[in-house]
């Protein structure tokens, strides 16, 4: 249901070269009576999926680490980023890609996955909605190294660290990926590890 306080007036494309960076025009009916004009940038990247790879066994996880450009813009030295698999869509369901991500990135098989939840991860000017899932693994599902595809211009490290640990790196800034914390706090808070 649309919120019928808002009027979208008028829609710009600022730039369509990777994903769509929209300016937005709408009225907005406020708590007074009043209506005002205000213009806002959206980015529209599309909706994306995330997983965190768990063993109950050996208490481990499996993360990745790539170059994340914005990263390095806004203060992060190398660039370089430890984070839960992630992808979007491209027209899938949130379960189908994270399957498939998983499998690119970090060359784990699975076939039963959890969804958690979603998020919306800045919702001040990105429109992406994040599935939020989680996954056992086992070394017999290992098919591949992982690292994802090279045509996507992906160069992606798999790590497997202990649930404690990664836990911990969240707290010393090794780890500092939203998406990365929010999932390993999950388990945490759910008793799973």
């Amino acid at each position: 249901m649309k919120n019928p306080n808002i009027t979208i007036l008028k829609t710009e494309i600022l730039s369509d070269n990777w994903y769509t960076l929209n300016k937005v025009t709408y009225t907005v009916l406020k708590k007074d009576g009043t209506t005002e004009t205000q213009s806002r940038e959206a980015y529209d990247r599309g909706n994306g999926a995330v997983i965190l790879l768990y063993n109950t066994h050996s208490k481990t996880v499996i993360l990745t680490r790539q170059f994340r450009l914005p990263t390095y813009i806004n203060g992060n030295a190398t660039g370089m980023l430890i984070e839960a698999c992630a992808g979007l869509l491209d027209n899938d369901n949130p379960e189908d890609c994270i399957k498939r991500e998983t499998e690119e990135e970090t060359g784990y098989k699975i076939s039963k996955v959890e969804k958690v939840f979603n998020a919306y991860m800045s919702p001040g000017s990105v429109t992406e909605i994040l599935h939020f899932f989680i996954a056992e693994y086992s070394n017999e599902m290992k098919i591949n190294d992982g690292g994802g595809l090279e045509e996507e211009g992906e160069n992606i490290e798999v790590l497997e660290f202990s649930f404690e640990e990664a836990l911990n790196m969240t707290g010393t800034g090794e780890i500092n990926d939203a998406k990365t914390i929010m999932l390993l706090q999950h388990l945490r808070i759910k008793g799973i590890l």
